[in-house]
């Protein structure tokens, strides 16, 4: 069967579009594909300098043909890409393209190929997922770090600035506040980012294991050194070292880690060849390191180096409107572990969440929520499954304090937190950290009209 006839009819079913340029970009021949990716008719087309496109991804010379007019006739073929043109309309439209040069029997280029498929649907439909996990909160944080809060705002622009740059950073905050997290955002939006980001926590050993766990140490240096062992600095070259508890560290330590941010060099436990290295330092504390400073357990000049850009976490009582962000994140968490159905937070329970002060921060909520999980098995998570610490807390709270609800029924909660919304269903929703339609059904089943009952 001879096919050689046939390749007109081919191109013309083919739905990518085609474009056949001669040597100075002026095309020669198309398809109805690109007929309709462009708005231009075949007849205007033809004829026309392929610029008519104005094609983002096209090195175009202009300076006579082939290698003189685009750099395609220099490489030969373009490797397939993202690039955007203009229609008839002026409109953009977003296409991946890939070409090649045409050449005759005797190797002369003759022309070029181009082939444009149109991604404006995928790019669109990729634009309308971003627009609905920005409606539905579905984004509400920053590299891991939930909260949507103004303080929160402002603690993930300042992680964004100073990830741009090589200067030490102190991370402050109470314990459970997230301190490793923010290191974590800062690494992974830096250009060190793919490189290793090592963390040690310095208040989990003692002074000669520290030592030996940040710089190393060789063979022999000490009872137990069976064998050379790189430090964490070493591990962290060109990459990122984290050291938690920074305000633990004992005073002869400091000396020798004041020295290594210094001279940007290590030298092994036991050796005398330092090597250079080549790395971010963030470090954390929950202790006020001033006060460490004055009682002589801080050295100054150490603080001065680590305390270039500081950063604090605020606690979780500070911004507890991130509160029902955060239960929600945790509960799928758990479920996903587990593999068992999602559960939802109860009015009730979640304003006995957002009363209680949280002195042990996010993590003491995520084993809160850890401990509802458990009692719950399905369903909605109600105030008794709450822990008994944090649920009896909020029997001080005044009788008419509006997050009181131990002593009404949910119904009576329910309702008195629509009349805060004005009856906006979906702020109510976004307020207890859950869906739209789970909140209707809470609504329906207690037989609460709006705006009657409001």
């Amino acid at each position: 069967m001879d096919l050689s006839k046939q390749w007109k009819r081919i191109i013309e079913t083919l739905q990518d579009g085609i474009l056949v340029l001669d040597t100075h970009g002026v095309i020669q021949a198309t398809n109805p594909a690109a007929e309709r990716l462009t708005g231009y008719t075949n007849e205007e087309l033809i004829g026309s300098s392929c610029r008519i496109l104005n094609c983002t991804g096209c090195k175009i010379i202009g300076n006579g043909e082939g290698k003189n007019f685009c750099k395609l006739f220099t490489v030969g073929r373009s490797k397939l890409k993202k690039c955007m043109i203009k229609n008839k309309k002026n409109l953009s439209v977003h296409i991946l393209k890939v070409a090649s040069v045409l050449e005759d029997d005797q190797g002369k280029v003759m022309g070029a190929v181009e082939v444009l498929t149109d991604m404006t649907d995928i790019v669109q439909k990729q634009q309308e997922i971003e627009s609905l996990k920005h409606m539905f909160h579905l984004d509400d944080g920053f590299s891991g770090i939930l909260g949507k809060t103004p303080v929160m705002e402002k603690l993930f622009q300042l992680i964004s600035s100073v990830a741009q740059s090589d200067a030490p950073v102190l991370v402050q905050g109470e314990s459970g506040t997230g301190k490793e997290l923010v290191a974590r955002a800062i690494h992974e939006n830096s250009f060190r980012k793919k490189q290793p980001f090592i963390k040690v926590n310095c208040a989990a050993l003692n002074e000669s294991l520290l030592e030996s766990e940040l710089f190393g140490h060789v063979k022999g240096s000490f009872t137990g050194a069976e064998k050379d062992r790189i430090g964490r600095f070493e591990a962290a070259n060109t990459g990122t070292l984290f050291l938690d508890e920074i305000g633990d560290i004992p005073l002869s330590t400091q000396i020798k880690l004041l020295r290594v941010l210094e001279e940007k060099e290590v030298e092994r436990v036991g050796d005398h060849h330092p090597f250079p290295v080549d790395i971010r330092i963030i470090t954390a504390t929950n202790k006020n390191l001033e006060t460490l400073i004055s009682t002589g357990e801080f050295r100054k000049d150490l603080f001065f180096r680590i305390n270039v850009f500081p950063l604090q976490c605020p606690a979780l009582k500070d911004r507890k409107e991130d509160i029902p962000l955060i239960v929600q994140n945790f509960i799928n968490q758990n479920c996903e572990k587990k593999n068992t159905a999602a559960l939802e937070m109860s009015p009730g329970a979640m304003e006995i969440l957002v009363a209680y002060d949280w002195p042990g921060n996010v993590r003491e909520l995520r084993n809160a929520i850890e401990y509802a999980s458990v009692l719950c098995a399905r369903g909605w998570i109600e105030p008794s499954h709450i822990p008994p610490k944090i649920r009896n807390a909020n029997k001080t709270v005044p009788e008419n304090h509006p997050l009181s609800s131990e002593a009404r029924s949910d119904r009576d909660t329910l309702l008195n937190l629509l009349k805060q919304t004005r009856g906006n269903q979906s702020e109510l929703a976004r307020k207890l950290g859950i869906s739209r339609v789970t909140l209707w059904k809470r609504i329906k089943k207690y037989g609460i009209r709006i705006p009657e009952d409001i």
